[in-house]
């Protein structure tokens, strides 16, 4: 995968609402003007993550990060790869010990800017910057064994659904995220509520 094709995938998403849709345009924006996204950098960079289910679609899969103090989605930086599906399925296994973990749907299924607050990460100092993240929709086995990244995450477990959301102490993440990852896969699924 190169950079045409991630800008092509870019292109090819359709939003579902108006944070995808100006996230989208400007993500683009930035591919546009030639800017490296995929290393790590200021004040922007790719992200990818990964919206775990079980095999029905019933449970989440979470991590305590320790960051930001908060049941999270898994997933991590790009850190120079263009295929970021599989940076997603690399971060999700690293951080939680599942094996085989897969694409549900190998497109976007969702895209966000995130904003990080400067930390402290391994006794360095790391500037606010933002997380151009692109969500992919994997797939577990909700039977095997979880094992946590210490340097990532406290805890890695599986939740319900709406359990998963509100674990999150993160507000926007919990409104605007996790529950607009749902209702996606609601959909996806055939699910009415």
């Amino acid at each position: 995968m190169n950079d045409r094709d991630v800008r092509e995938a870019i292109r090819r998403f359709q939003p579902a609402n108006q944070q995808e849709e100006r996230d989208r345009r400007v993500i683009l924006e930035m591919l546009e003007r030639g800017e490296d996204l995929f290393q790590r950098g200021d004040p922007a960079h790719f992200t990818a993550s990964g919206w775990v289910t079980n095999q029905d679609g019933s449970r989440i899969l979470m991590a305590y990060h320790n960051i930001y103090d908060s049941w999270s989605w898994l997933g991590g930086h790009a850190d120079g790869e263009r295929d970021l599906l599989a940076v997603a399925v690399r971060e999700v296994e690293e951080e939680s010990g599942l094996k085989n973990v897969r694409p549900l749907i190998r497109d976007i299924f969702s895209l966000e800017i995130l904003t990080v607050d400067g930390h402290v990460k391994r006794g360095q100092y790391v500037s606010s910057h933002l997380h151009l993240n692109l969500t992919y929709l994997l797939q577990a086995d909700e039977s095997q064994p979880l094992k946590r990244k210490e340097d990532e995450n406290r805890a890695v477990r599986w939740f319900d659904r709406d359990e998963a959301v509100a674990a999150s102490s993160e507000k926007w993440m919990r409104e605007n995220i996790y529950a607009k990852l749902n209702r996606k896969l609601e959909d996806l699924l055939g699910e009415n509520r």
